[in-house]
This record gives structure tokens, C-alpha cells and sequence, in this order.
């Protein structure tokens, strides 16, 4: 039977279901991004939100020096470098077309500058000061970007150079991007800073060319970073990260990947677009708590009873409005000490809209030891007789 609306109030609760349903729909829809692809990855839950074009091949341009700098990171992180440390600059870096931090051979430089340099002004010539002083010339260096990037599995990326001028050979995509963003996001946090430094200059260069192209850094005081590129084949691109708090200690942090948009003014509202997007279509749900007891179950021929069983690290699902979540934990039974405290005993299953989304180990919490003689042979018994 068709629904007629005749009264005003059979009109106006008609017209709420109908905004509401729509609206319930459009939470999860991205926008229209002008630009080749696109992908929106959520650092927190480990999910890509949205995407377009992710797995096509582009030329990265600038976007090069994130792999440039995370192999610079891991020198740090490992004490192979220190920031003070000093360097002479090649003739080579010297020589170095497009953008600049404009050093020279009479100069010697710190990491930490080099770092700026190539982060804030996009300088070429800092990309390849820094991949000599990594890898003893370019050539290597370019070596260990590629063997890096196969470690991490980007799949569909090849490295030519280290400051991302155009060059046969030289591309990548989206979805590698994105892996390389979480993981210099993650594993190197106590760098990040430098990608949200909005004004640099080696003294004695030029002051005109210190404003970081990150146009959001001025515009959204949630965005830190991180990296801009531009060649005429790769267009104007844009990776941004923002991070927003959630509850006091956890705050929820994004990325938006924009690939081969019509300028920088272009690529920076897209980027934000992409941000906002994620930030409101979506929720940051906890699934778990690192040591925080999901079920209490029963335990045969240990010196305690029963096992607390959950996670041993926090996990998180990005869920767009008006889903519902639903978790059920699966274990083996019965469940027969010893249990060692970090354990894996089975698994925690997430649904979304009762769509299995999601598997999570589920873990001892506890350390049971083997009972006694006596208990363990009476539990034999019991479980004989019970099966």
C-alpha cells in the first residue's frame, strides 16, 4: 500500500524520514575532489576512509623527500647521525634545479638544517646533501629508498632520486603514500614537528623563499604537516595530517592525500575537504584497551579457576554515522592451563551493521600455572564425563 501524506503532521514526520534517511546516507559519501586521486587514510584506526584512483601510477614530485626523510629518521633514531652533526655541501646539492634552501659549497650545514630545508623549503639541494651524507653518494641512497619501500610494502613504487624531479622510472601511488605516511607518522612521531615549521631560512640565504607550500599549516590550527610537491607531469599535490583530541590523553589523527590537482590553492581546499570530511562523517570507536579484561571465562587444571581474556594494545574503528558495532569473542574450548599472560587463545570478532569488519587477537591477561596433581587429575575426570 503506498504511504500518502494528507495531514500537515503526516507531511512534516514524512519529510523528517526522508531527511534523515538521506542524510544518514550521505555521512559516508566523499566529496568531489578535483584532482587525479585521492585517498583519506585514519592514522588511529588504521583504515583508508575514502579513495579514488589510489592504485594508479603518478609521479610524486616532492612527495619523494617523505621517503628521503624517513630514511634520514631511522640514521637518527639508530645514532648513525646526530642533528648537530655538520656536513660540507657538494658541488652536486650546490648545482641542484627548482626549489632551493640555497646552500653552497663554502658552507657546512647541520642535520637538523638539512632537515629543514628539505622539509620547510622543499630543497632540492638538502635532499641530495642529506642522501650523501645517509649513503655516502645518491646513487646508494637511491638504492636504500627502493629497498626501503619494498620493506614497507609499497608495491607499486619506484625511486630514481631522492628530491622527486621528473625522471623516467620515477613514481608511485596513492595507497603507497599512504603507507609510507603511517609509517613515518608512527614510527618516527618525535619528528613530525618539523613538518609543521611554517617559516625557515639558512642564514645567509635568501628570506624571500622560507614559507613552507603547506597552505593549510596557516589556514587549520589542527593540521601539523606534512609535504607538498609540484612538476608539471605530477601536478600539484598535498599530503595533509591534522589531528583533533577525542578524550584528555587520545586524540584522533587523519591524513588526506591529494594527487595531480590544478594548483596550490586547489590542493590545499581539497586536502581540507578530505580532512573535514573524515573528521565529521565518521567516529573513532574503542574496541579495546591495552590490559583491559574483555571476557572472564573458565579454566581447567590451573591453580586459578578463571582467565581474564583481552587485548594487549589499545584497537580502533573508524565507524561512519549511524552504524552500529557489535563485537563476539570466539575461543578455543576448554580452555586447560598453563596460560602465560600474553597468550593468544582466540578472537574477537567486529561487526558493523552485522558485516564482519574486523578479527583482533584475543589474549590471556593472566599467568595461570599447572595445578596440582590432584586437580589436574580430577579435572581430567570432569571434562571426560562432560564430553
Amino acid at each position: 500500500m503506498q504511504f500518502m501524506p494528507h495531514s500537515p503532521s503526516n507531511m512534516f514526520r514524512y519529510f523528517l524520514w526522508v531527511l534523515f534517511f538521506w542524510s544518514s546516507l550521505s555521512w559516508a559519501i566523499p566529496p568531489t575532489i578535483s584532482a587525479r586521486a585521492f585517498l583519506v587514510w585514519d592514522v588511529s584506526s588504521q583504515q583508508i576512509l575514502a579513495e579514488q584512483a589510489s592504485d594508479q601510477r603518478v609521479e610524486p614530485a616532492s612527495l619523494t623527500k617523505l621517503m628521503t626523510a624517513y630514511l634520514v629518521f631511522d640514521a637518527l633514531a639508530n645514532q648513525r647521525l646526530s642533528l648537530q652533526d655538520e656536513f660540507s655541501i657538494s658541488t652536486r646539492a650546490w648545482k641542484m634545479l627548482g626549489s632551493r634552501m640555497f646552500i653552497d659549497p663554502k658552507m657546512k650545514v647541520s642535520v637538523d638544517d638539512l632537515l629543514k630545508g628539505m622539509i620547510v623549503q622543499s630543497g632540492n639541494d638538502a635532499s641530495v646533501a642529506l642522501a650523501e651524507i645517509v649513503a655516502g653518494s645518491v646513487e646508494g641512497f637511491v638504492d636504500l629508498m627502493n629497498i626501503q619501500a619494498q620493506k614497507l610494502g609499497m608495491k607499486s613504487t619506484s625511486y630514481k632520486n631522492p628530491e622527486g624531479l621528473t625522471q623516467t622510472g620515477h613514481y608511485t601511488t596513492a595507497q603507497d603514500l599512504a603507507i609510507l605516511v603511517n609509517h613515518l607518522i608512527t614510527t618516527f612521531p618525535q619528528y613530525l614537528p618539523y613538518y609543521a615549521i611554517k617559516n625557515y631560512h639558512y642564514p645567509g640565504t635568501p628570506l624571500a623563499n622560507d614559507r613552507n607550500r603547506n597552505l593549510l599549516l596557516f589556514r587549520d590550527p589542527t593540521v601539523d604537516g606534512l609535504k607538498t610537491g609540484y612538476t608539471e607531469n605530477a601536478g600539484y599535490c598535498m599530503i595533509a595530517t591534522a589531528s583533533k583530541p577525542i578524550t584528555t590523553g587520545l586524540a584522533r589523527r587523519l591524513v588526506a592525500i591529494v594527487l595531480g590537482a590544478q594548483s596550490e590553492e586547489s590542493r590545499a581546499q581539497e586536502a581540507q575537504k578530505l580532512l573535514n570530511w573524515g573528521f565529521t562523517a565518521f567516529d573513532l570507536i574503542a574496541l579495546t584497551e591495552s590490559g583491559k579484561s574483555l571476557e572472564q571465562v573458565e579454566v581447567w587444571k590451573g591453580q586459578i579457576d578463571t582467565l581474564k581474556l583481552g587485548a594487549t594494545k589499545a584497537h580502533y574503528l573508524a565507524v561512519a554515522k549511524g552504524e552500529k558495532v557489535s563485537m563476539r569473542a570466539e575461543y578455543y574450548k576448554p580452555l586447560i592451563a598453563p596460560f602465560t599472560s600474553g597468550q593468544v587463545v582466540g578472537k574477537m570478532l567486529v561487526s558493523v551493521d552485522q558485516k564482519l569488519t574486523r578479527e583482533l587477537p584475543l589474549v590471556a591477561l593472566d599467568e595461570i600455572p599447572l595445578a596440582n596433581w590432584f586437580k589436574r587429575n580430577w579435572h581430567t575426570i570432569r571434562l571426560w564425563w562432560s564430553s
